[in-house]
């Protein structure tokens, strides 16, 4: 959770790690182009933004700013299909592709997640209950994690799979609907 201009910094840094592999040249034609990849890197700077001025900053220029960054990245979130909640990931997010990805308010993932697009992180529909996720979760395109499930740090999660039951272990791999271990 972000807690100071510190840590807004460290975030947006760790989530651009992945989206500022280009040159400033290349940057400025993806925004000139509106490629997903820049938008989606905006998204997540509005994300951290939000997150910042809803935690920290509790004057009224900061409400006024946290419900400004909260406008921008729903309006941006509702183009590129995403539907993000504010301190739900840790440092280090990357969505790989534009397409819906949901993700419950009460869930909480660690760092360095990466989302393939086409994901829900989310109840069962019957309660507040929500994944809780450890840091390096590689979440592969079109898949679930539903319900109150407690996942271990360096998980996979294969395309399509569905995971519906907690996975302690640490460094592995998720298959199937629904999903259990594999060996790779």
């Amino acid at each position: 959770m972000i807690k100071s201009k510190e840590d807004l910094k460290r975030y947006i840094e760790a989530d651009m790690s992945f989206y500022h592999q280009y040159t400033n040249w290349d940057r400025l034609i993806l925004r000139l182009i509106r490629d997903p990849s820049d938008r989606i890197a905006q998204y997540l700077c509005f994300l951290r933004k939000e997150e910042y001025y809803f935690n920290v900053r509790r004057d009224i220029l900061g409400r006024i700013l946290h419900l400004y960054y909260f406008r921008r990245k729903n309006q941006l979130g509702n183009q590129l299909g995403f539907k993000i909640p504010k301190n739900c990931f840790g440092p280090g997010l990357s969505i790989y592709h534009h397409g819906t990805i949901i993700v419950n308010e009460a869930a909480r993932i660690g760092a360095n997640c990466r989302l393939h697009g086409n994901n829900c992180i989310g109840n069962k529909g019957n309660a507040d209950l929500a994944p809780h996720i450890g840091d390096n979760l590689d979440l592969g395109f079109g898949a679930c994690v539903l319900g109150e499930v407690t996942l271990g740090d360096n998980i996979v999660v294969g395309a399509n799979a569905v995971v519906v039951k907690s996975v302690a272990e640490n460094g592995v791999t998720l298959a199937g609907v629904p999903a259990n271990k594999i060996k790779v």
